[in-house]
Parts: structure tokens; C-alpha cells; sequence
């Protein structure tokens, strides 16, 4: 069931989509544009300090929610189909993950598509796990979170690190991810006509200017056909809508299959990362929450 924020979303959505995307063309200045612009729409819910950092060579931000002094961190990758979103579009939902955690956050700008191809963008996301460790920072006191493309790197984050044995962060949070490529889902034809924000002919051609000729069925491209087995515990949050919905149901069901302790949470009527606008719909704030909890559960209360 929606709040009447969420009506008003959606149809916001329904109407941008009908009005303005109609032919699904992939416009990568105009979704940059347009990305950088919705965070000037959507706040954090609490104040927060900014500090810019080079991790590793990677331009990257701390976040930190006001009265936060934990040693927790979040290694917070954001989305924009690899090819948008930066730490300024992503500022507020990162701070606002940060907050319900009771963590700082550390979010970073990776390189982009199409000028940096894959794997620049996991390169990237590992040399700042790597910051992180050599800055004295235990793996147990760190998470990694993302959204859209930022949760599928979260999830090949993962598994790089597990491939070349490397500490493995203590849970891990993806909203909205892909995790296979080759696109066969079923709720990309079932769901067609319910998300507003995804279609097939723009995600299949951002898949392509991102991969540039990569293995679709690469674990590292597609984590739905890597070995899950080791992972860390995983939060996934899809909305019930969204087309990426059959990529999250099997992921989850593959990594119970192999031990992996891992959370699905379905949420009913809800676009993709919807969580960005928790400055103004309630749902985001409970799905936020909820990944609040989730972190509390495995690192305690501190």
C-alpha cells in the first residue's frame, strides 16, 4: 500500500516516462544532469559533516551523521547505470544509510562509462576497501552498501575479495541491484509496464557501453553465476514493481542454496531505489530503517 507521497511519486514517474522517455534512447549527459539535479530535491534527515579523501588514488567523501563517533564505517558505492551519479547525487541517501546505522560513511566517485569502461568502476570500489583496511580500519567494523549499479559492485566487490581471499567486510546492503546481465529475468517482461524508471532498450545498451565486450556470465559482470559460497551476511531490498525483481529473488535464492545468510526484503508498489527520497516519502524511511536494523543486528548495538 502507498502513503499519498508515494501516489504522488508515481505518478511524477508514470507521467515523466509517458511525456518525456517514451523512446527509451539512452541520453547519458541528460541522466547525469538530471541525477546531480535530485539532490538538490531530496535532503539527508539529519545533519552531517563532509570531508573529502583520496582513497587509493579514487576521490571519496566521510560522511558523518552528526554525534556519530563509531569506528563502524560504510564503503557506500553509488548507482547511476555506471555511467551516472557521483558523491554529490548520492550524499543524501548515503548519510541517511549512514545515520540509521550509527556509522560514518565513506562514499566515493568512481570512474564512469563510457570513459572508463569496465572494470574501472570495480577497480575502483576495491582500492578504497583496500584504503579503508590500510588506514587501520578492521574488516569487521566495515560494510559495504550500494544502490542500483552501486549494489551489483557491492556484490562483485564481494566476491573479488573472497576469489583472492582477502578480509571480507561484515555484512553487505544492495537496493535495487543487477545481478545478471544477460537480462533473462522474467519481471523484466512481467514488470515492463509497472517500473517507471527502468526499461530494456536503456539498461541493455548501459550494460553494453559499460562492459564493453565483457563476459556477460563473468561472476565479476554477473554475480548471479559466480560461486556464492563464503559470502558475508546480505541485505537485498527490491521493490515489488521493479524489472531487476526476478534478478534479486534468484540471487537470494542461489546464496541460500549456499549458506550465505541473506535478507530479502519485497516491497510492495515500489520503484527503484526508492530509499532516495526518504526526505519525503515514508516508505524510503522504513526501507532505511530497516537496513538500520539489519547492520544493529550484526554489529550490535554500540
Amino acid at each position: 500500500m502507498h502513503s499519498w507521497q508515494g501516489y504522488v511519486l508515481l505518478f511524477i514517474f508514470r507521467m515523466k516516462r509517458e511525456l518525456f522517455d517514451r523512446s527509451g534512447e539512452l541520453n547519458i549527459e541528460k541522466d547525469r544532469r538530471e541525477l546531480e539535479a535530485m539532490a538538490k530535491l531530496f535532503k539527508p534527515l539529519t545533519p552531517i559533516e563532509c570531508s573529502a579523501v583520496i582513497a587509493n588514488n579514487v576521490p571519496a567523501e566521510w560522511i558523518t551523521p552528526l554525534g556519530i563517533t563509531t569506528e563502524r564505517v560504510i564503503l557506500y558505492i553509488h548507482g547511476g547505470s555506471f555511467n551516472s551519479g557521483s558523491i554529490i547525487s548520492h550524499r543524501p541517501l548515503a548519510a541517511n544509510i549512514a545515520f540509521a546505522c550509527k556509522a560514518r560513511a565513506l562514499i566515493i566517485d568512481y570512474r564512469l562509462a563510457p570513459e572508463f569502461p569496465y572494470p574501472a568502476a570495480l577497480e575502483d570500489s576495491r582500492a578504497a576497501y583496500d584504503w579503508l583496511l590500510s588506514e587501520g580500519i578492521a574488516a569487521e567494523h566495515i560494510a559495504v552498501m550500494g544502490d542500483s549499479a552501486g549494489g551489483t559492485l557491492t556484490l562483485t566487490l564481494l566476491l573479488q575479495l573472497k576469489q583472492e581471499g582477502k578480509p571480507l567486510p561484515a555484512l553487505a546492503a544492495c537496493l535495487s541491484p543487477a545481478t545478471d546481465f544477460t537480462m533473462a529475468g522474467e519481471s523484466w517482461i512481467f514488470n515492463r509496464e509497472k517500473d517507471f524508471m527502468l526499461n530494456f532498450k536503456n539498461i541493455r545498451t548501459a550494460g553494453e557501453i559499460y562492459l564493453h565486450g565483457a563476459n556477460l556470465q563473468s561472476p565479476l559482470v554477473s554475480p548471479l553465476f559466480a560461486d556464492l559460497h563464503g559470502l558475508p551476511p546480505v541485505l537485498m531490498q527490491i521493490g515489488s514493481d521493479e524489472v531487476l525483481l526476478s534478478d534479486c529473488i534468484h540471487f537470494a535464492d542461489r546464496a541460500k542454496d549456499a549458506g550465505v545468510p541473506v535478507t530479502l526484503e519485497v516491497w510492495d508498489g515500489m520503484q527503484h531505489v526508492w530509499q532516495y527520497t526518504a526526505s519525503f516519502l515514508p516508505e524510503a524511511r522504513q526501507a532505511i530503517h530497516h537496513i538500520g536494523e539489519f547492520a544493529e543486528h550484526l554489529w550490535g548495538n554500540e
